[in-house]
């Protein structure tokens, strides 16, 4: 473990803007490959931190349901949207960005009023479209968080006029990894470990990889730190029988569906896999302007992206 390296073997970035690194670890025991890369995986996707839009006020709209006037798009497109701004930097507090537009035109996202120490990824980003000179006055939320909040979760009393967001600030999209077994000088059986990253755009791989292994760093250096005790608290046996579904919790932004499945399901209330999986295919054929195609659209990413399959 003395001569542990890590080597980058691939970089690129994609017509879409993500990045993606290909890294290599070397001189490996047997066997600490898929621990080591079990542990890079769940830092990378879980614990890195990145900056999202939370929530949006728009001048003159009520609630998510409601059309813009003078806009193509509905609420809810325009919220979808806005999803798909990737933006790099961090903020210590909640901040605030603007959007004020007064004439017929392509909506894009270098057209927001940051605040200071942000940068959108990808400027060229679409909206929405006006058709009129009426003025559209927006107010936008900046965060910094870890993971993903759902809208529910992120409200409070103080942006009662915001429509709120389900926010995903993880800016690691995808990792994967593989073990190879070597042989060194000495005929010792070694491994190396391969570790696949994909990003949105809003930090590099290698970056990624860094700051995955600093958060395992300070893990294990407070453990060393803190002495044992002998307090053995006891778990609440019906709490520790209670078993949590991992996909409870996902937004459906996550699925990535078409426009229409998507704005069915949000008109149902249905805004998390958890919400998704109390409705038997037949029931969600019956959500109003969800159809045969919609459905099927459900049922094929769900097997696809998380493996459940509704019966």
């Amino acid at each position: 473990m003395s001569n542990l390296s890590i080597k980058c073997l691939k970089s690129e970035k994609t017509e879409a803007g993500v990045l993606y690194g290909q890294f290599l670890i070397n001189t490996l025991r047997t066997g600490q490959g898929i621990t080591i890369g079990n542990l890079f995986r769940r830092i990378l996707l879980g614990d890195l931190s990145g900056t999202t839009i939370t929530a949006v006020r728009i001048a003159g709209v009520n609630n998510e349901f409601s059309i813009i006037e003078g806009v193509r798009e509905d609420v809810l497109e325009f919220l979808l949207n806005l999803k798909g701004i990737v933006i790099k930097g961090k903020l210590p507090e909640v901040q605030f960005g603007k959007l004020k537009i007064q004439e017929p035109m392509v909506i894009t996202a270098n057209q927001i009023e940051l605040p200071e120490g942000l940068e959108i990824i990808n400027p060229n980003h679409y909206i929405a479209t006006t058709s009129t000179y009426n003025l559209l006055e927006i107010e936008l939320k900046f965060e910094t968080g870890i993971g993903y909040n759902l809208a529910s979760q992120t409200f409070s009393e103080q942006s009662e006029d915001f429509l709120q967001m389900d926010s995903i600030f993880m800016p690691v999209q995808k990792v994967d990894f593989k073990t190879e077994n070597i042989s060194d000088k000495t005929n010792e059986r070694k491994e190396s470990l391969i570790i696949d990253i994909w990003t949105n755009g809003s930090i590099s791989p290698e970056g990624a990889i860094y700051e995955a292994s600093q958060i395992i760093v300070d893990i294990f250096s407070s453990i060393l730190k803190n002495k044992f005790t002998d307090e053995i608290k006891s778990l609440n046996k019906q709490e520790s029988s209670n078993t949590i579904d991992p996909h409870t919790n996902i937004a459906i932004e996550e699925l990535q569906l078409s426009v229409r499945a998507y704005n069915c399901l949000k008109r149902a209330q249905i805004n998390t896999v958890g919400d998704l999986l109390k409705y038997s295919p037949e029931k969600l054929q019956e959500l109003k302007n969800f159809g045969r195609k919609s459905a099927d659209e459900v049922f094929v990413t769900l097997k696809n992206k998380l493996g459940i399959i509704l019966k």
